[in-house]
């Protein structure tokens, strides 16, 4: 289905040419330009958050809610969609990557999730979900088609910057670290990772979850406690012995 009012779009993005996202991790890896940034005619950027982007009534669009920023995205306002992509892509780049298992295509996913929210905002009711819950929802879904199709991982996958102000020991033990967990992770049914990702990383509540999953909240649990279940079972051997010593010690012998 084509936007309800394509030419209204084009003529709001032709006139906020000139700003810039402020967007934080995944900029550089999705690139400086991209689909999303020439529907409302500027790029990606990887600098700071910019001037804060103004309502025709001169309030601040940055401290509007969701909600009202995707109704004025419906109309066409691209500097709404400004706003809404700044506060939600890395939410949602990293449901992408816990969902898909992998970063390979996450930004993609990301990508043609805003596509669809500029595209088709005046689908989104108020009144029968927040705004991320029906936005995570089509992420989610995005993924699960992705998964669905031959897989052709890309042969280099470049890494986010390391931080300057780490020293090498640091480095090695986070890297390391998070290898671990990311691997744990991405070993879950993708079913547990969405309902992991949907509740600890972009803050959704268990009903909220559900309904992006489109799953009772019974059964959403269900996946939480199986997650759960399978990172003990993961990383707990990975434990520190003094830590695992010192609980023995303390419950007088080994549970």
């Amino acid at each position: 289905m084509l936007p309800s009012s394509p030419s209204q779009k084009s003529a709001s993005a032709a006139s906020a040419g000139g700003y810039a996202y402020g967007i934080t991790g995944v900029q550089a890896a999705i690139g400086l330009t991209t689909q999303v940034g020439r529907l409302i005619g500027r790029p990606l950027s990887s600098g700071g958050k910019g001037s804060p982007v103004q309502r025709s009534d001169g309030q601040s669009l940055a401290t509007s809610s969701d909600e009202s920023l995707v109704a004025r995205v419906a109309e066409g306002d691209a500097q709404a969609f400004r706003v809404l992509t700044d506060r939600h892509l890395d939410r949602t780049v990293t449901l992408a990557r816990r969902v898909l298992g992998g970063a390979a295509d996450a930004e993609d996913v990301a990508q043609e999730a805003f596509m669809r929210l500029w595209q088709h905002a005046e689908r989104f009711r108020p009144a029968e979900a927040r705004f991320s819950t029906w936005f995570y929802r089509i992420t989610v879904n995005l993924c699960l088609d992705r998964k669905r199709r031959p897989s052709h991982d890309a042969l280099e996958n470049v890494p986010e910057p390391v931080d300057p102000s780490l020293d090498a020991v640091a480095l090695v033990e986070r890297s390391e670290l998070g290898r671990l967990v990311a691997r744990a992770v991405d070993d879950l049914p993708e079913r547990q990772r969405a309902a992991i990702s949907l509740c600890y990383d972009t803050g959704l509540s268990n009903a909220e979850a559900a309904a992006a999953m489109e799953v009772s909240v019974g059964a959403l649990e269900t996946l939480l406690v199986r997650a759960r279940r399978a990172l003990r079972a993961t990383l707990a051997p990975l434990a520190p012995s003094d830590t695992q010593d010192g609980r023995r010690s303390r419950t007088g012998g080994p549970r």
